[in-house]
């Protein structure tokens, strides 16, 4: 059986502080405006009049979302130079020696997930922190989030452990790439099909 390395989010207890981001950002040197992790911050509300009386029903959560480093990745498909590979581990990387900076890739995931680097010309995405899987470390996002609402494993162990969800909005059906990916929703959260939900900081994201 092929390993696939999958990320948890426990979007329930997740704070939104982009503890993970910052780690992600300082452990990849990454230029400003490039993230390969984002927090999502995900609100909505109205307010229901029951009898004489005005209530709110008002709701925010967070998602933290990198590479989902999936199991039938578009990017990869999609990428005219073979520069985007999934390897044995199930991680998905850029060969950067292969890589024309075209950006189909990009365009390809649901995700958002690979990032054009304007320095070196070419795409740039989460590679799990391989270097220190390989050292018998956390990927740096996991590691340093304060609240421990993200974990990494096998795809199949995380499923066995919190269960198959991996649909939230605001990301796209599942069914698309087969995200290596499992979420514990927020309570309040809502479905992908929902048009009313905002994503209150999509300029950051």
């Amino acid at each position: 059986m092929k390993k696939q390395y999958a990320f948890y989010v426990d979007s329930k207890h997740c704070s939104g502080c982009k503890t993970c981001q910052a780690a992600c950002i300082d452990k990849n040197d990454l230029e400003r405006g490039v993230l390969w992790r984002r927090v999502y911050e995900i609100n909505e509300g109205e307010w229901i009049k029951k009898e004489k009386t005005w209530v709110n029903k008002i709701y925010a959560y967070n998602v933290s979302l990198s590479c989902n480093h999936c199991e039938n990745p578009l990017c990869v498909q999609n990428c005219p130079t073979a520069a985007m590979q999934k390897t044995k581990g199930g991680i998905v990387t850029v060969d950067e020696d292969k890589c024309i900076g075209c950006r189909y890739c990009e365009w390809s995931c649901p995700y958002g997930a690979p990032k054009y680097n304007g320095k070196k010309g070419v795409m740039s995405k989460c590679n799990f922190c391989i270097d220190y899987l390989e050292e018998g470390k956390d990927p740096a996002c996991v590691a340093a989030c304060p609240m421990r609402v993200l974990e990494f494993g096998e795809l199949k162990e995380l499923q066995k452990k919190y269960g198959v969800q991996n649909e939230i909005y605001p990301l796209p059906k599942s069914a698309l790439t087969n995200p290596a990916l499992v979420i514990n929703p927020h309570k309040d959260s809502i479905s992908i099909q929902s048009a009313t939900a905002i994503i209150n900081n999509k300029e950051e994201v």
